[in-house]
């Protein structure tokens, strides 16, 4: 069982995962009844004999009201063990709830009630039900465990209770749930920052005494960060050590707060919103947070990547299961100058390469001849598509391919019919300017009429034009983000403005099974698990030099799988930093995830088709291993000096090496693989050396013993300690029995 009483009050339970025991207990104060909900202990798994144990061992500490023990009136340590500390009583650290009655900013909250529920397919849910002392509010803590996988999920709900005496409720702070991390004698953090063309920089470093913030306010999940955490004793590495990660599955603004504590002991709480917005929740309504999930391991940072892909794939995907096509995107090779020729042109070149889906991008609505006009409106370009997009369309399945077009229904222009019929669609304030960021403004998606109006206009697009694929993009973060009509109320829009979002994916979704969407904010800025529950993968980052796309996919492959990533090999120069590099160099880096193409074919010489046709050959043949299979990051920085991913699926194996700087001196020489059998052998079927003419170096059908190949290892031709720049190799082996 996922979720097991552990005394016969109810007031203790074992959340068990797999590989780990997650304790939660209800205290009460002996003089008051307030209840604290106390997480009892969080890491490897105990039996549920020994979880009583270890519920009764920590029990030492003083609750928040300082109950057990004598301690200084400045410090309350076990608030920070709570799974929702709230802005009242005795606390003054952080809070996760915040709460303002009239004008009265305390909570003190009572038990009321517990309850296991079975949800089915191996998931149990445990509610606990809190209520205010006086004032008609309640909070419901939810946690949810499943039987297939050590992400355990929690949210909060709070509602404003009817009947009741007349109280006016406002929420200022509102997070999913807080986790504690163990006690340690020293902690650091993992996390990643950016910015556009630059995100997912891996970061790792020592956890400062105070309070550490990553944060958007953007409206969306934004380039700056995202919202999640790991946290170790500094003594992890990529396959050994304890590790405790957080993230929240939310695509608006957000806040994750880690806290550590100077007489000991860390935090990490995580919710939607940000400083400032007030949420006011009148009788009968209730707020129900996102969900932030919380995985432990003691394998280091490598099982907790594979921990979160195979979360992902399981229960947050909508179609894991698929191998994700070959991509094309017209958007380099065109930019705004989509014509049905020129279309059909590029997808004949991009078709006898291999590529299986089509994306016509921006410049085929309206009069969308720049970034400057027509945003909003949204049918086909009447001057370049007179007779409308069907012929196009057409002629793209024709040859075999899916069809896919580019959209941003978040946005318009000022230079739009759609802004000229309907300017209080946009976000904005009374008495502000109405700032535009890249020509655009930003629609209000909390107004069901503007959600309803792109469900309408979408659906009608897909079906009309028999669509396979859109790429949902952007481009802009919230300014002036108000709704008038709304008053006092108006600040709900940071949330129900990506609930409609969601709300139109996912109904999208619904009434067309076949349609694939690809979650796309100038790059990077909208990816995490909420929007990915109706998605299929991501667009990492506008930028595709395949040296800094090396430091943004290690970075990104920390929580998402390589499934999720979408890859393009584009031109060289790079049109965004211009660095040459080989072809061959970045269809690797590329092939790590979902490959895709985004050069302009019709300038590629006949010998670089024909390579890229190889190449796509090859992923082909073994992308089901890198889609589906388990990610190893094996060795060096990548993009700086010589690294390797692999990849392991069943039997068969691929991993990708890469050498940047033909003349590097960092980085390792050996090659050892991991996760394989170690008793089983393994046939070399591309990658291979003709013939053996270097100790070590793989030779096409030899066989190795796994445990060789990962105690020893293999000495890959791009290694080599002289040669060009930007070397690369694929090397796949399979399992063969002995």
């Amino acid at each position: 069982m996922p979720v097991t009483p552990l005394d016969q009050h109810g007031n203790l339970w074992a959340v068990m995962t797999p590989s780990s025991t997650y304790l939660i207990g209800v205290e009460l104060d002996p003089v008051t009844g307030e209840a604290a909900v106390l997480q009892k202990y969080w890491g490897p798994r105990l039996s549920p004999e020994a979880a009583r144990e270890a519920a009764t061992a920590s029990g030492g500490p003083a609750t928040p009201w300082g109950a057990r023990r004598h301690i200084s009136s400045f410090s309350t340590p076990a608030e920070i063990e709570e799974l929702l500390p709230v802005d009242g009583g005795k606390r003054w650290g952080s809070p996760s709830l915040q709460v303002s009655f009239d004008h009265a900013r305390s909570l003190e909250l009572h038990f009321v009630e517990a309850a296991v529920a079975d949800e089915g397919a191996g998931a149990e849910r445990l509610d606990i039900v809190l209520r205010d002392a006086h004032h008609p509010f309640e909070v419901v803590l939810s946690v949810r465990a499943r039987e297939d996988t050590d992400v355990i999920e929690r949210w909060t709900t709070v509602r404003h209770l009817t009947g009741g005496a007349p109280v006016a409720v406002g929420v200022t702070r509102l997070d999913s749930g807080s986790w504690f991390v163990p006690d340690a004698t020293a902690y650091r953090y993992s996390g990643v920052f950016g910015a556009w063309a630059e995100e997912f920089q891996l970061q790792r470093g020592p956890l400062p005494v105070g309070e550490l913030v990553f944060t958007s306010r953007q409206g969306i999940t934004s380039h700056h960060a995202n919202p999640w955490i790991m946290i170790d004793a500094g003594e992890a590495v990529e396959e050994h050590g304890e590790v405790w990660g957080v993230a929240l599955a939310w695509s608006g603004s957000w806040r994750l707060t880690t806290t550590h504590r100077p007489e000991g002991g860390v935090s990490v709480s995580a919710g939607f919103g940000h400083d400032g917005p007030r949420w006011t929740l009148g009788p009968g309504e209730e707020l129900v947070t996102p969900p932030v999930l919380g995985l432990y391991t003691g394998d280091g940072f490598g099982a907790a990547s594979r921990s979160w892909h195979e979360y992902t794939r399981r229960h947050v995907l909508p179609a894991p299961d698929e191998l994700r096509p070959v991509l094309y995107n017209s958007w380099e090779a065109t930019d705004f100058d989509v014509t049905e020729a020129g279309q059909l042109e590029l997808a004949r070149r991009a078709a006898s390469v291999g590529v299986e889906l089509f994306v016509v991008d921006d410049g085929w609505f309206g009069e969308r001849d720049d970034d400057t006009r027509s945003l909003g409106d949204w049918w086909p370009h009447r001057k370049r598509f007179p007779q409308g997009l069907r012929a196009l369309m057409d002629g793209i399945h024709g040859m075999g391919m899916r069809a896919g077009l580019w959209v941003e229904p978040e946005m318009v222009n000022a230079d739009s019919e759609l802004y000229r019929a309907h300017p209080d669609w946009v976000l904005h304030m009374e008495h502000r300017r109405r700032d535009e960021k890249r020509q655009q403004l930003v629609l209000n998606f909390a107004r069901d009429d503007v959600r309803d109006w792109a469900l309408a206009w979408l659906g009608d697009l897909v079906a009309e034009l028999d669509l396979d694929y859109l790429k949902w993009d952007m481009n802009r973060p919230f300014t002036q983000a108000g709704w008038p009509e709304r008053g006092a109320a108006q600040d709900r829009l940071w949330i129900d403005y990506t609930r409609n979002v969601y709300e139109v994916m996912a109904r999208l979704r619904q009434a067309h099974p076949r349609l694939r969407i690809e979650s796309c904010s100038g790059g990077g800025g909208r990816v995490d698990l909420g929007v990915l529950r109706h998605t299929d993968e991501f667009w990492p980052s506008d930028n595709t030099d395949a040296r800094d796309r090396q430091t943004i996919q290690h970075g990104f492959s920390q929580i998402y799988p390589p499934c999720t990533m979408s890859a393009w090999v584009t031109d060289s120069p790079n049109i965004t930093v211009g660095r040459s590099m080989p072809l061959r160099y970045r269809f690797h880096v590329a092939m790590a995830g979902v490959l895709g193409v985004g050069g302009d074919l019709a300038a590629w010489p006949q010998a670089e088709l024909s390579e890229a046709a190889e190449l796509i050959e090859q992923y082909k043949s073994v992308r089901h291993v890198i889609q589906h299979g388990r990610l190893y990051r094996l060795a060096g920085t990548p993009g700086q000096e010589r690294s390797a991913v692999q990849y392991v699926l069943d039997g068969d194996v691929v991993a990708l090496v890469y050498n940047p700087a033909g003349n590097a001196k960092r980085g390792p020489r050996w090659l050892r693989l991991a996760g394989l059998d170690p008793d089983a052998r393994y046939e070399v079927v591309l990658g291979g050396d003709a013939a053996e003419t270097v100790p070590g170096r793989l030779v096409q059908g030899s066989r190795w013993h796994g445990s060789a190949l990962m105690a020893v290892g293999i000495r890959p031709a791009a290694w080599e300690p002289v040669g060009a720049d930007h070397r690369s190799d694929m090397v796949v082996l399979r399992r063969v029995t002995p």
